[in-house]
């Protein structure tokens, strides 16, 4: 099992410019909330490959980890789990004028990890968490799950638009 850290000292991995280290590390990225419903991977760590590199003027950062989310499926709100690949690439540079060179996850030689690999998994979220590829959601009637339904289970009448209530009346004089 590796190691977990939530901050790490940059300079103890790689004191000197042209220096580069591979370190494996377990990440505790916590919990995301979309729609107000949890998502958060069980046991709250996952193995992460962090790749250092020290420049002249400060790191180069790559962040790799597979995330088992757990959370509700977005169409029928039963328990879901995915895996989440997330590959993230960070730039540090001390005294940088352009904000791409300045990371905010790194302060002064210290690597925010744990709120980097929060931000990094939050990025790679898929754009719909599913229970399964062809999930089918909710009936819009009854509410019920339509994943194990029979076809033709959730035929429902549909009642008449209130707001053509005039137009209808129209018709029957």
């Amino acid at each position: 099992m590796a190691p977990k850290a939530d901050t790490l000292d940059l300079s103890r991995f790689v004191p000197a410019p042209g220096d580069g280290r591979r370190v494996d590390i377990d990440v505790a990225p916590g919990r995301l909330v979309y729609g107000g419903q949890p998502y958060e991977i069980e046991g709250g760590t996952t193995p992460a490959r962090l790749d250092l590199s020290r420049t002249t003027s400060g790191y180069a950062l790559r962040l790799r980890f597979g995330a088992p989310l757990e959370g509700p499926c977005v169409r029928c709100l039963e328990p879901a789990g995915q895996v989440v690949s997330v590959d993230a690439r960070e730039v540090a540079a001390r005294d940088a004028v352009e904000d791409e060179l300045q990371s905010p996850y790194v302060n002064d030689d210290e690597l925010e990890l744990a709120t980097w690999a929060h931000d990094a998994l939050a990025l790679a979220m898929p754009e719909k968490f599913l229970c399964r590829p062809d999930c089918a959601g909710l009936c819009g009637a009854c509410g019920e799950s339509l994943n194990d339904a029979a076809p033709g289970a959730h035929d429902h009448e549909s009642a008449p638009d209130p707001r053509w209530d005039k137009l209808r009346e129209l018709e029957s004089e």
